[in-house]
């Protein structure tokens, strides 16, 4: 258990909240050089949870919209409730509590936005708002991480960490688990497009080799370096010439439709660079602008329309809040 004495004694029932309703945010894991260890929140899309306390014990869901059926009702296979189970559990409320859930997915499911870890962060930042915001964001991490672990058998956090504190975020570490939150150059602004075909994390996973060329090893490295640096320093030209990726791009990409096509649109109209968001098939551009992510989102919805390919577009800041409450 995650701290079990600790967390208990900052339980105080008088802070209770009797409903709560929660925004997460959709992100873009991978920043396409950094597999695992990097990503970043967006303005839209996200998820949103009502949650409420409730006489009857246990936790229920009443509700899911969105998701064209495809999500569990029960609430131990569901992400945005088994995290937030195991979060009570480990308050010593879950024999003592009721909950009732409603989920609201804005994002389509299996895009590569991070969809179920939209839905986990707005579980269990709504259960900490709806108990008296008793833990941090640090504290609750783990049980976002748990979410994952349902929803595609790795307890990675390159989507919920973004999710959960808005920003770019970077993982340097798992054991100990580190999360790093690194500054948002004002300017960037990211296109998002979603062609409509599926592509499972799991099967994406299945895709990556277990050997890498050292050669290439040593680019991605000097890649993610660079990038971090350029961050900081608020240097678009090099953010864009860092994030290429050499591993795991050329095998995911063969998936998405017409995605060195959309590459090719991208970079000629000012994109400072284009890659696939978390295992895709999203794709993404990042742009200084807006007017320039907007004219990149209307050629290339133009384009995928000519060949006849179902899609979802979204033009978005980088969310720096990550979630929040909703009146």
């Amino acid at each position: 258990m995650f701290q079990e004495v600790v967390i208990k004694n900052k339980i105080n029932s008088d802070k209770f909240l009797q409903e709560v309703h929660v925004f997460a945010p959709a992100t873009v894991a991978n920043m396409i050089c950094g597999f695992d260890i990097l990503g970043f929140a967006v303005d839209e899309p996200g998820d949103e949870v009502i949650m409420k306390r409730t006489d009857k014990l246990g936790i229920e869901i009443l509700q899911i919209t969105g998701d064209e059926g495809k999500l569990p009702l029960d609430a131990m296979k569901n992400t945005v409730s088994y995290s937030a189970w195991k979060l009570l559990s480990d308050l010593g409320l879950n024999e003592s509590f009721g909950l009732s859930i409603e989920l609201h997915k804005k994002m389509p499911i299996g895009s590569g936005l991070g969809s179920s870890a939209a839905s986990t962060v707005a579980g269990v930042f709504a259960l900490n708002e709806l108990l008296g915001k008793p833990l941090s964001k640090d504290e609750l991490l783990p049980y976002c991480m748990e979410g994952e672990r349902l929803a595609c058998g790795s307890a990675h956090a390159d989507n919920v960490a973004p999710s959960l504190y808005g920003g770019i975020t970077l993982i340097p570490s798992y054991q100990p688990l580190l999360v790093r939150s690194l500054p948002v150059p004002k300017d960037l602004v990211v296109t998002l497009i979603y062609p409509k075909v599926e592509v499972p994390t799991k099967e994406a996973r299945k895709l990556i080799k277990d050997k890498v060329q050292l050669k290439k090893v040593i680019n991605q490295l000097g890649n993610v370096a660079s990038l971090i640096a350029a961050i900081y320093e608020n240097d678009y030209d090099e953010i864009g010439r860092s994030m290429q990726d050499e591993i795991i791009e050329p095998h995911r990409s063969l998936l998405i439709p017409y995605f060195d096509e959309m590459k090719q649109i991208a970079l000629e109209n000012e994109a400072l660079t284009f890659g696939i968001s978390g295992s895709g098939p999203t794709v993404m551009a990042l742009s200084k602008n807006s007017l320039v992510a907007e004219k990149i989102e209307q050629l290339i919805h133009d384009f995928l329309n000519s060949k006849h390919i179902d899609h979802l577009t979204f033009v978005s800041k980088i969310n720096t809040q990550g979630p929040y409450l909703k009146h």
